[in-house]
């Protein structure tokens, strides 16, 4: 995952003190003598070349003149209804065009959007709108969300709704117009109630100001960007607000679907996208070579291991040199890898990103030496440093001497490439002995007939825990269980195999990708040693 879609933007800075005056002058780069591959951001790409397209839906397209008019409108709209620079918006809506006009004018108000998850329940979604200090909330119209405002006693209204809901050729002020769109994301929380990240609000920017990571995955202008993730969510989010920055177009799906992520790419000559495992999990077993994946470029992947036999059938996919993965959580990026690269060391997740620095450390913080498992910590930069919304205690938890961890186990090799083993909170211990489930994971992965598995600890009597395997099989399969694990049991060593093995047809994960493995564990922790 990426930082914010903030940091993508450039250094958001400090937030604006209230008050301040806005400037007359409009976008800097919007004047005459640009040519239209030159402007950047929405309101100067609307002023300077208005019918170019910005967003391609099911139901049409949308140009950058009606992008731009629909994110002024919601812009006089939350600032008639008292939203300020520094102010917090929360917002639920799914992958729809309103999402971005929502999400820039918010923007050009100085202020900071709240992803919220429409797959949360209306306590879940209250919780966050507490916590945040919400000024507004814009969301589907569910009934979960207007219990939720309720609840939380927010002001909130549907994009279809009063006050935001009347496109303006105006901003309610210029001082905001080229500032990026800029996130504080809540974790999905791995244990407990999830944690608000803080981030600095939006500096006064009339032009959009630069992209490093733009920069750095060479997005541009000529850009065709598949938005096949859940918007709500960092890094889906945050490559979909980059392309439109740079003047690219976002093809948008609403909900994932493999042979239509495909015909996609093939009928709107798609050229990037960013994508997670469970993506590749899925176009993998579509027909894929029926259609043109020619126009592909860029690949980026991350959020969730991805399995070396998944990645090696996915690199068969797409045109060769096109998938890159990267490392990094809501909190910050970490590393990145070249496909190049990844062929001579399957499994990494690549050196640190460029100015920052990788450190393995056990729990007493001491570095561990190279090819040994210990925590994983990143450096940052101190305009990307970041606090846990009203958890000092968990902020505190996280940092160590310059450096944060989420939490994740993994370790370094000669060279200086990143493995990960897991999350702590999946390490399973079993009669004493450390057992990554991505290990065993791998291992079954590699098996034809396997289409994905999650692999958990369950409560054991005499071994304090025992490895549990749930596996999806290819459709049409005959494989049983024993001959599966006895096939696994050539690549593992017997105390890593799983003592119990279960047939599903799906495995719920989260919109990043990540297996539901908390749910999964609570669902079973009761059961007995099922029978193979």
């Amino acid at each position: 995952m990426l930082a914010s879609v903030g940091e993508l933007d450039g250094d958001p800075g400090s937030a604006r003190q209230r008050g301040s005056r806005p400037s007359p002058a409009g976008p800097a780069n919007a004047g005459p003598g640009r040519e239209p591959s030159e402007l950047r951001g929405v309101a100067a790409i609307a002023a300077g070349d208005p019918e170019r397209v910005a967003l391609v839906l099911p139901g049409g397209s949308w140009t950058f003149r009606r992008l731009d008019q629909a994110a002024n409108g919601v812009a006089q709209g939350l600032a008639a209804a008292g939203v300020a620079p520094g102010d917090r918006v929360a917002v639920m809506l799914g992958n729809v065009p309103e999402l971005f006009s929502v999400h820039h004018g918010v923007a050009r108000l100085g202020a900071l959007v709240v992803p919220v998850s429409w797959r949360l329940t209306a306590p879940e979604i209250a919780y966050i709108l507490g916590d945040s200090g919400a000024a507004f909330f814009v969301h589907d119209g569910s009934p979960a969300a207007n219990e939720a405002a309720a609840l939380a006693g927010v002001e909130s209204a549907d994009p279809a709704d009063p006050p935001i809901a009347t496109p303006s050729s105006a901003p309610p002020a210029e001082e905001f117009l080229g500032a990026p769109v800029t996130a504080m994301g809540y974790t999905s929380g791995t244990t407990g109630r999830p944690k608000g990240i803080v981030r600095p609000a939006p500096a006064p920017a009339r032009e959009a100001p630069p992209q490093p990571f733009a920069r750095f995955w060479g997005f541009g202008p000529s850009d065709v960007h598949l938005l096949c993730g859940p918007a709500y969510h960092t890094a889906p989010g945050a490559y979909a607000h980059m392309t439109l920055v740079e003047g690219g177009r976002v093809v948008v799906m609403e909900r994932f679907d493999a042979t239509e992520c495909l015909r996609l790419i093939e009928a709107e000559r798609v050229t990037t996208s960013h994508m997670v495992p469970a993506n590749f999990v899925r176009i993998v077993q579509a027909d894929w070579r029926s259609f043109d994946r020619s126009s592909i470029r860029k690949i980026l992947h991350a959020a969730a291991p991805c399995p070396v036999a998944l990645k090696r059938r996915v690199l068969e996919v797409f045109p060769p040199g096109t998938i890159w993965e990267y490392y990094g959580a809501s909190e910050g990026m970490a590393s990145v890898i070249s496909p190049e690269e990844w062929l001579e060391k399957p499994g990494s997740v690549g050196r640190p990103f460029p100015g920052l620095e990788i450190r393995i450390l056990d729990d007493d913080g001491k570095e561990m030496p190279r090819g040994e498992i210990g925590a994983v910590y990143i450096s940052t930069t101190p305009a990307a440093r970041f606090d846990y919304h009203n958890a000092p205690e968990k902020t505190r938890a996280a940092w160590r001497d310059g450096f944060f961890t989420v939490g994740d186990l993994g370790w370094l090799d000669e060279d200086g490439y990143l493995f990960l083993a897991d999350r702590r909170n999946d390490l399973i211990i079993s009669g004493g002995v450390n057992i990554y489930p991505a290990e065993v994971e791998q291992a079954f992965m590699e098996e034809a007939d396997v289409v994905d598995v999650a692999v958990i600890g369950l409560p054991d009597d005499e071994m304090g825990q025992r490895v549990h395997a749930l596996v999806e099989l290819r459709p049409g399969t005959s494989i049983g269980t024993d001959e599966l694990v006895a096939r696994v049991s050539t690549r593992l060593a017997r105390y890593k195999l799983p003592r119990s093995v279960e047939v599903v047809g799906s495995l719920e994960r989260e919109p990043n990708g990540k297996v539901l493995k908390n749910r999964l564990r609570e669902e079973r922790s009761g059961a007995r040693r099922q029978a193979t």
